[in-house]
């Protein structure tokens, strides 16, 4: 079942009432809304305040809970340590994995970010030869960098020689920024479903990144919100900063189709199967990770 996305923008005291979200707003009427229907919860108002109670249960429930900063830009997030009965299990596995694994599961990853890149330049009339060519030189572990020779391939191509990757650049890097954090926190909460732990990633390692593993998983999927930002410039031109409109646009990242295989999931159903077929790399009763096809 695909749950609903909780977006709250104004002052706001959010509490738990019999298994109920309940939101008090000033001069209106108290409402509530089913927690078992809500998958991902975003505040992005300094003055929403939370009760310690309803916090628990958005964990207990593995409820994603984002938060944003003054700008609006999501900043962090609360996530479930215990959402899976056999969690300690594939915590060990996890854990026990080799590192030849490892680099066979990030070269994986990175032919399937790279052939996802590709179908997005064909999508938009560009060359797609120069990124099909780096997919297959992608070996164990990337130990030549493809992903990132890719990278200097695919922007220019997208968005003009003149754009630049930046996490505090012009736009569109405020709207690839947003659809991305979104991304990452469906991500996470996957893992957390799937029994992972997202801190322990298999290529990225940055001990101040609580969300390693959640930062590989993600990589073959961050071509979605790139043609969900190309579509939306194409209907509203550049914007010079996020609005309520392009904001509630990005929130769809999550229900967009993917195609795996013949079958065809909403990004957060895909992100499911993605996570659990990289537990059964881990227990060794699979080899192949299942990626989405943006071809």
């Amino acid at each position: 079942m695909i749950g609903r996305t909780l977006l709250f923008s104004n002052p706001a005291h959010l509490s738990y009432s019999l298994q109920q979200l309940k939101v008090e707003r000033e001069g209106h009427a108290a409402c509530t809304v089913p927690l078992e229907d809500v998958h991902y919860v975003i505040i992005e108002h300094t003055h929403i305040t939370c009760s310690a109670y309803l916090l628990q249960e958005l964990a207990s429930r593995n409820i994603c809970t984002i938060f944003c900063d003054t700008k609006y830009h999501p900043v962090g997030m609360l996530s479930s340590l215990d959402a899976n009965q056999v969690q300690s299990e594939r915590f060990r596995a996890q854990l026990a994995a080799s590192e030849p694994l490892k680099k066979n599961l990030w070269m994986q990853t990175v032919k399937a970010k790279v052939q996802n890149q590709a179908a997005v330049l064909e999508l938009f009339g560009h060359d797609t030869s120069p990124l099909i060519t780096r997919s297959k030189k992608v070996r164990s572990g990337d130990p030549q960098n493809e992903e990132g020779r890719a990278a200097a391939m695919y922007w220019p191509r997208l968005l003009g020689s003149e754009f630049k990757r930046e996490r505090y650049g012009d736009q569109p890097n405020s709207l690839l920024n947003y659809g991305y954090a979104i991304l990452r926190a469906a991500t996470a909460r996957a893992l957390a479903g799937s029994g992972l732990h997202p801190t322990l990633g298999i290529f990225h390692r940055n001990k101040y990144n609580a969300y390693c593993l959640a930062d590989d998983i993600m990589e073959p999927y961050r071509p979605y919100v790139d043609r969900m930002v190309m579509d939306y410039m194409q209907e509203h031109g550049i914007e010079e900063e996020l609005s309520k409109e392009s904001k509630h646009y990005l929130l769809g990242i999550l229900t967009v189709d993917c195609k795996m295989g013949e079958k065809t999931h909403p990004l957060t159903i895909a992100l499911q199967r993605s996570s659990y077929s990289l537990v059964e790399c881990f227990m060794g009763t699979r080899k192949q990770l299942i990626y989405p096809s943006l071809a």
